[in-house]
């Protein structure tokens, strides 16, 4: 199966945000090459939010090109072969953390965010990663900070999509 097959299925069985499910439907739908960053009227993307319920925690990174602190998360590649394949490179490439383990039950949320030029959009499918116990992070090249954040401190540090994504997280926690 490919990348775009996988994502088309992953879509069509995420039962939230029925609207926002099907902007990302349509657009794979009018648009064959609507995984990949070269495609200008928008991409899907991959993230996942990296946890450590046990000491109630978030793993974020402070974004090299935006300065905002993020979840880990990037386009696509020719080598993934499914998004969750896709937000779990992404998340252990820029936490350098080995051992992630995906939050079963598929993306938690979607969030569909404008981007600079010479592309539009960023349609993001979003998961979530549990970080083994005593993780240890390494800064990427992509990032100009790691930080682990308590819960209660996410929102005084980060925008709105990375509150709704760890509240959306911690519900199927």
């Amino acid at each position: 199966m490919s990348l775009f097959d996988d994502a088309v299925l992953v879509l069509k069985g995420y039962e939230d945000q029925e609207e926002l499910r099907q902007i990302y439907l349509d657009h794979l739908a009018t648009h064959p090459d609507g995984m990949w960053k070269a495609c200008g009227d928008g991409h899907i993307t991959a993230s996942a939010l990296v946890i450590d319920p046990s000491r109630g925690q978030v793993l974020l990174t402070l974004h090299r090109k935006l300065r905002m602190w993020l979840q880990m998360g990037g386009h696509c590649e020719p080598g993934d072969v499914s998004l969750e394949s896709a937000a779990l490179r992404e998340a252990t490439e820029e936490s350098g953390i080995t051992g992630l383990t995906l939050l079963p039950g598929g993306p938690v949320r979607l969030d569909r965010h404008p981007i600079p030029a010479p592309c539009h959009w960023h349609l993001d499918v979003q998961y979530a990663v549990v970080a083994p116990p005593g993780a240890v992070q390494e800064i990427s090249d992509e990032s100009l900070d790691l930080r682990w954040f308590p819960y209660v401190e996410v929102a005084d540090v980060a925008d709105g999509s990375v509150v709704r994504l760890l509240e959306a997280t911690r519900a199927r926690l």
